[in-house]
Parts: C-alpha cells; sequence; structure tokens
C-alpha cells in the first residue's frame, strides 16, 4: 500500500465521523432547545452521505491531504432556524457550541483510547514529537483523529461568518451590536473562498498552520496528557 493510499484510507474515515458528528450535534441541540427542523428534513442521521458534500467532505481535503496542506473541509450544514428556538439568543449560543465542543469530546475520546490500548508513545512518533520505528496503523489513526477533530474545532470556533463562532459572537454581543456584527453574514462565504484561495494558491504560505497551529499544538500536549493519565489502566 502506498504511503497516499494509506494516509486517504486513515484520513477520510476520521474526517467523515469528525465532520458528521460535528453537523448532527448542531441539529440535535437545536431540537433540544425548540427547533425540530434538522430532524423534519431527516438531517440527525449519523449517515454521511445524508451531510457529505462531494467538494467540502472529500475533494478539497483529499487534495489537501496529497499536497500536504492542513487537512480540513466541510458538510452540507444541518438546517437551524434559529426563530424557533425558545430562547433565539441563547439558543444561537449553545446550537454553535454544539458542533466545537463535539468535536473537543471525540479528541477527548480519542486521547483515552491511545492511553488505554498502550499507543501513547507510538502517537507521539507519528505526530512527531518523538523518535521510534514506525507506528502502527491504529496509533496513526487514532493520532489524525485526535488532531483532526481538534483542527475542526478550532477553525469553526473562528469568529468569522459563516463559522459557529461568528453565531457566538452574535449571541453574546448587545442587541445594537449584534445586529451590526449580523451584517456581516453577507460577506462570510466570500471571505471563506478567499482563505480557501489563498490556501490553494500559497501552499507554502502555512495561512491555515500560523492561525491554528499554535492553539491545535497546545491542545494536543494537554491531550495527550490526558492519554497518558490512562495508560496502564
Amino acid at each position: 500500500m502506498s504511503d497516499t493510499i494509506q494516509l486517504a484510507v486513515i484520513l477520510i474515515p476520521c474526517l467523515i465521523v469528525a465532520i458528521v458528528f460535528h453537523e448532527v450535534a448542531h441539529g440535535y441541540v437545536a431540537m433540544l432547545l425548540g427547533d425540530p427542523t434538522a430532524r423534519e428534513e431527516r438531517r440527525l442521521s449519523l449517515n454521511p452521505l445524508r451531510h457529505v458534500d462531494p467538494i467540502g467532505t472529500l475533494l478539497v481535503p483529499g487534495a489537501l491531504a496529497l499536497f500536504g496542506g492542513p487537512v480540513f473541509g466541510w458538510a452540507k450544514p444541518v438546517p437551524v432556524n434559529f426563530r424557533r428556538l425558545r430562547n433565539p439568543r441563547l439558543g444561537m449560543i449553545l446550537v454553535a457550541a454544539a458542533g466545537p465542543g463535539t468535536n473537543f469530546l471525540l479528541a477527548a475520546l480519542a486521547a483515552i483510547a491511545i492511553g488505554s490500548f498502550g499507543l501513547l508513545g507510538q502517537v507521539q512518533v507519528a505526530a512527531g514529537m518523538a523518535l521510534g520505528p514506525e507506528p502502527s496503523m491504529l496509533a496513526q489513526g487514532l493520532m489524525y483523529f485526535l488532531l483532526i477533530n481538534l483542527f475542526l474545532a478550532l477553525f469553526n470556533l473562528l469568529p468569522i461568518p459563516p463559522f459557529d463562532g461568528s453565531h457566538i459572537v452574535e449571541g453574546l454581543l448587545p442587541r445594537s451590536l449584534s445586529r451590526q456584527y449580523a451584517k456581516l453574514r453577507q460577506l462570510g462565504m466570500l471571505l471563506f473562498i478567499i482563505l480557501i484561495a489563498a490556501v490553494w494558491v500559497f501552499p507554502n504560505a502555512g495561512i491555515i498552520e500560523r492561525l491554528i497551529g499554535p492553539p491545535v499544538t497546545w491542545l494536543m500536549g494537554h491531550y495527550l496528557l490526558l492519554a497518558q493519565a490512562f495508560a496502564g489502566h
């Protein structure tokens, strides 16, 4: 198995699981808070086919992995009607936070599995944090699953429309400022396209790595401490 194929075999399932759980969490929390739109449109399913965006879930992350770029992607957004929430402002914050929160939880489960299976040393090698023999595919898979979930969570917390962080900020701002901030949504997709284009045009500039890399690295170290706590249990 070539390195590229092996990487794809590891990365694609990790990315799909991380994205699908992220999106379903939005819809599920919205349903709990009064908005059943996602359930009505059958988007609370864990079936990836209901959430996969061919470009955002497969093409973009696959190409980035192939060319050595930062691996990230997106799915079809789960529909949420904030006006149907019992408390729209608080609901907006909780629904938006549910996606990244789920990714942080999945990352914690990966860390617990790393420690419980005695794979901490192999994962550190896979992450470039230590020297040693080639890690197993299981160790590589758990390392990438942990890394992808941390990256996806932090990337979505950026306070730029249409990311989750923008909805959290909008819900926290006073109503007058919130209305002004909401107008940025009209520019949100343009900003996102510009960001993607910049990553493609300047692959060596490390735009995403410089933006998200330091907090991901910091969190990775703390999650591996969680793995260490479960080692030998």
